[in-house]
């Protein structure tokens, strides 16, 4: 699963003295990456070293995330441990949140280990780009991708692990090792989508057409392919087509 994996190259990278840097989007995927990270420290499958949340919009996001651990999944082991502290779920003694832009610059030049997070979660904007500019070269780190990254992004351009990578208008080498974890998608995936439009057209017996509007271009086809087998219609509109329903 996911979290195996984070250990993976939480461990790995710790192994060379490199650092994880990690795009995430502010709120939700930080908070996911935290929870998990929470567990391993707790579980000892990572060693100990700094894990830093380097973006103002995911402190104050996580902020919000402890005020409302109520609602939270009780049928979640971790969960249910911290019943006591709920917001204790979000803190523990490797994690720290910076608190200004010199702290953040700092780890730049702080050597490795450590784990940082932080926004924006395709690499085109906020801070990771300056941890990327000094620590992408470095091949002891390791660039670690938990979400979709669009294409003409930074993040895409990491992902297809393009030799010569721009940041700041400076070409920067990548040399640093380039790992995916999909499991931190914040949409549904194929098969629960699959799952959620058979279990709407067992509900109506009218449903034929399905249109799908979000998504990858060779990721629609599939899909579409699906959806024709179960005898629908499937259409892949193109931006500015309207639909009368």
């Amino acid at each position: 699963g996911g979290m195996d994996a984070l250990a993976k190259v939480v461990r790995e990278t710790a192994a060379r003295g490199g650092k994880v840097l990690i795009p995430a989007f502010a709120v939700g995927r930080t908070q996911e990456l935290v929870y998990d990270l929470h567990q391993l420290a707790e579980q000892g499958k990572i060693p100990r070293m700094p894990i830093v949340i380097d973006s103002p919009l995911a402190t104050k996001a996580t902020a919000v995330f402890e005020k409302n651990t109520a609602i939270f999944d009780d049928d979640e082991p971790f969960v249910r441990s911290h019943r006591d502290d709920p917001a204790g779920l979000f803190k523990f003694p490797l994690l720290r949140f910076t608190e200004s832009v010199e702290e953040s610059k700092a780890l730049d030049t702080t050597p490795g280990p450590a784990v940082i997070i932080a926004a924006s979660g395709m690499a085109e904007s906020g801070r990771i780009l300056h941890h990327l500019s000094h620590g992408a070269a470095d091949p002891r780190n390791t660039i670690l991708v938990v979400g979709f990254m669009a294409e003409h992004t930074l993040g895409r351009r990491i992902v297809e692990k393009q030799p010569l990578v721009k940041v700041y208008g400076d070409e920067v080498p990548l040399r640093a090792q380039v790992e995916i974890i999909s499991g931190y998608s914040a949409h549904a995936g194929r098969s629960e989508l699959h799952e959620w439009i058979r279990t709407a057209r067992a509900q109506s017996a009218t449903l034929r057409d399905v249109w799908l509007v979000h998504g990858e271009p060779e990721a629609q086809d599939a899909f579409a392919a699906l959806v024709t087998e179960d005898g629908l219609t499937p259409h892949c509109p193109t931006p500015g087509t309207r639909v009368d329903l």
